[in-house]
């Protein structure tokens, strides 16, 4: 299942069922679960773990070292979990000391080509980044998200849960789950109410959340809104984790107003 012409170092541990194109180099601290297929001229370096039934396609390079100018080659991480699909000419960076020293992607994504997710930045599951979306050092973005093509996320910046980014937006401050949000700078626009429904959130928790995204992301007066929601949330475990997410936003948050504004 490798090809003699791919270049794997003895180190690496590689499990049983894993691919190995021709040209792709394996370095020495990298472990690839069952399963996973790395297509030609893939590089995977560092401290990398990549789990199982992985996809990773041509040019790729994951675990090299951080893009950050304090970088001195400190042994650090990068974490990547099961059933990713990761495409042409992704970077995939480890981390840093400052930030924790790992860098972590969840299971069941989708990484589209040239997507960037750089050095200590958190993803979790089901995500998908359009093509050339890019991530910062830092960043987060919660479960189910979904990266329009060319967003762009600003170092420390979140993006939560079953949030979507339109093509292009240039997101500066936190994006709250479920909102849409579109512009550079971008700008909130209204609930993921397709989203939602997919997934089989009951119509009455979505204009709960219309609601609250009227009250906290179009409003101005948040104690005013966060009395005004509070019914909501004991009412629905999706308004909790909005508001909760808003409430403990370190840089603020994206808002329906003029764009950039906090």
């Amino acid at each position: 299942m490798i090809d003699p012409r791919a270049v794997v170092d003895p180190g690496a541990r590689i499990e049983e069922g894993v691919s190995i194109g021709a040209f792709s180099i394996i370095g020495p601290d990298v472990k690839i679960g069952r399963g996973t297929w790395i297509g030609p001229h893939v590089v995977i370096n560092g401290d990398t773990t990549l789990g199982e039934d992985c996809q990773v396609f041509q040019f790729a390079s994951l675990g090299e070292a951080p893009q950050d100018i304090g970088y001195r080659g400190e042994p650090t991480r990068l974490e990547i979990g099961d059933r990713n699909i990761i495409r042409e000419f992704t970077t995939l960076s480890r981390g840093t000391p400052k930030g924790g020293g790992c860098t972590r992607v969840g299971s069941d994504n989708l990484i589209m080509a040239y997507v960037h997710i750089a050095h200590d930045c958190e993803v979790g599951d089901h995500v998908v980044f359009s093509n050339a979306a890019s991530l910062a050092g830092h960043c987060h973005v919660g479960d189910r998200a979904i990266l329009g093509g060319f967003t762009l996320v600003h170092q420390f910046c979140r993006v939560g849960t079953q949030a979507f980014t339109s093509m292009g937006a240039a997101l500066n401050r936190d994006l709250p789950p479920y909102c849409l949000a579109s512009g550079n700078y971008a700008r909130a626009v209204g609930i993921n109410k397709v989203g939602l429904k997919r997934r089989g959130v009951s119509p009455e928790a979505v204009r709960a959340l219309h609601r609250a995204f009227k009250l906290l992301v179009r409003g101005r007066d948040r104690a005013q809104g966060l009395e005004a929601v509070a019914p909501l949330v004991q009412a629905h475990p999706e308004v909790a984790t909005f508001v909760d997410f808003i409430q403990n936003s370190p840089r603020g948050i994206i808002r329906s107003g003029r764009r950039g504004e906090g």
